[in-house]
C-alpha cells in the first residue's frame, strides 16, 4: 500500500548529543544509536508531540577484555564492565550472558524519552523539548525508560512505558494534565509485561489495556485450531488505571494460518471508531537474529473488546528500506517498522511508528484502509 504521505521525520542525526541528559556525567564518549518507537498524543495547541526513544551508546564499548553497559544510579551514571569471555554479543541491541539456567542479557545502550513537538499535520519539527526529557528516576529503571504509549483519557494524559533494571522489566505509568509536565505513578504491570496500550476511552466505567506478558513456555492449541500458541495480545481492567486485574478472555491471537504474526505486540493505543476500538499491532515473522516486523489492524466490539470483529492478516505498514537509504552508515538492523501512535486527522489517521529501531516515521493513512 501506498501513502499520499510516508516519511521519517526525526533521526539519530536530530539529536543534540550537547544537550543529552547524560552529556557530562559518564566519563566516556556516547553516540545515538537510535532516536525512534516515538509515543505520540496530539497537544492543546493543536500540534502532535512525538515521545522519542533515544538510546544513546558508548562510542566504544570494548576495551580491555570488558564489554561495558551504560547504568544510572542515585542521579548519576555509571559503566559497568563485563568480561567478553563471559558473554555474546550478536545482537547489536543488546549482550547476552553465557552459561545459566535461563537467559540474563545487559544493554549496550541507554534510553531516555525526549519529547518533539511536530506541527499538526505531523510532516515537520516544531520544538525539542531537552528541558522535558523523561530519565530514569528510580532502580527499577537504571537501565532506561523505553518504548512511550501516550493515550487520552478525558482530560488526562497516560503514559506507559517499559522500565528496565535487573529488579525487573516492568511497565510503569506517567500522568499529565497537558502531556508537557509528567508525573511517575510507578509500576503497574510486572516483570516481562510489555507494549501496555491504555484505551482511549472508558468501557462499562472501567479503563481497558491491551498487555503483552512474555516467556519462554506455552501450551500448545488442539490439532486444527485456527490459533497458533506464542505471545498473544491480553487485556486487563483497571478502576483507577494504576490497578490492572487481567481480563478473563483473549485478546488478539497469533493465527495458525500465517508464520508472518507467530509473534505478536500491541501497537497504537486502541481509539473508538464508528465500527469499534481500532487497534493497530506488530506482527513478527522469524527470520535472523530479530525477525520481521510488520504491522496490522484489528477491530474489537466497543463494548467487548475480547471480541475481534475483523483482523487484516495482510500488513498495513512495512519496512521502508528506501527510507532509511540516508542513513544507511547508522543501520544495525533491518525489516523492522513497530507503530506506536496515532491520531486522528479527518479523513486520515496520523500514524507514529519506529523505523530500523533507528529513527521515527509518520505515516497518513486514509480511514478508508479500515473499511
Amino acid at each position: 500500500m501506498t501513502f499520499s504521505f510516508d516519511r521519517l521525520v526525526f533521526s539519530p542525526r536530530d539529536v543534540d548529543l550537547s544537550r543529552s541528559p547524560l552529556a557530562g556525567k559518564l566519563g566516556a564518549e556516547t553516540y545515538i544509536l537510535g532516536a525512534f518507537n516515538p509515543g505520540m498524543t496530539r497537544l492543546p495547541n493543536g500540534n502532535l508531540l512525538l515521545m522519542v526513544r533515544v538510546a544513546e551508546a558508548l562510542r566504544a564499548p570494548i576495551s580491555d577484555g570488558h564489554i561495558h553497559a551504560i547504568r544510572w544510579e542515585d542521579g548519576g551514571y555509571e559503566l559497568d564492565a563485563w568480561p567478553l569471555d563471559f558473554v555474546d554479543t550478536s545482537d547489536p541491541r543488546k549482550f547476552m550472558m553465557r552459561g545459566g539456567g535461563w537467559k540474563v542479557m545487559a544493554l549496550t545502550s541507554l534510553s531516555w524519552l525526549l519529547p518533539v513537538e511536530l506541527s499538526a499535520d505531523g510532516r515537520g519539527v516544531v520544538t525539542v523539548h531537552y528541558d522535558r526529557a523523561i530519565t530514569p528516576r528510580a532502580p527499577y529503571q537504571c537501565y532506561g525508560v523505553e518504548d512511550a504509549r501516550i493515550s487520552k483519557v478525558g482530560d488526562r494524559y497516560l503514559m506507559t512505558t517499559c522500565s528496565v533494571s535487573p529488579e525487573r522489566h516492568s511497565t510503569t505509568l506517567y500522568t499529565s494534565d497537558d502531556a508537557m509536565e509528567w508525573t511517575l505513578e510507578g509500576i503497574v504491570l510486572d516483570h516481562q509485561n510489555k507494549d501496555m496500550l491504555i484505551f482511549e476511552g472508558l468501557i462499562g466505567g472501567k479503563h481497558w489495556a491491551q498487555t503483552r506478558p512474555l516467556g519462554d513456555l506455552y501450551f500448545a492449541y488442539p490439532p486444527g485450531s485456527e490459533w497458533r500458541a506464542g505471545p498473544s495480545i491480553n487485556l486487563a481492567t483497571s478502576p483507577d488505571a494504576l490497578h490492572w486485574k487481567p481480563h478473563d478472555k483473549p485478546g488478539i491471537r497469533p493465527h495458525s494460518a500465517t508464520m508472518a504474526t507467530a509473534r505478536m505486540g500491541g501497537g497504537t493505543p486502541p481509539i473508538l471508531t464508528d465500527d469499534g476500538w481500532l487497534s493497530l499491532w506488530h506482527g513478527v515473522e522469524p527470520l535472523g537474529v530479530v525477525g520481521i516486523y510488520r504491522t496490522y489492524w484489528s477491530l474489537m466490539d466497543r463494548d467487548d473488546p475480547s471480541k475481534a470483529t475483523r483482523t487484516s492478516h495482510e500488513p498495513l505498514i512495512e519496512p521502508a528500506p528506501m527510507l532509511t537509504e540516508p542513513l544507511k552508515d547508522l543501520m544495525y538492523l533491518d525489516n523492522v517498522v513497530f507503530t506506536t501512535g496515532i491520531a486522528d486527522a479527518g479523513d486520515h489517521y496520523i500514524v507514529a511508528s519506529g523505523e530500523a529501531d533507528l529513527a521515527c516515521r509518520i505515516t497518513h493513512i486514509p480511514k478508508t484502509a479500515f473499511a
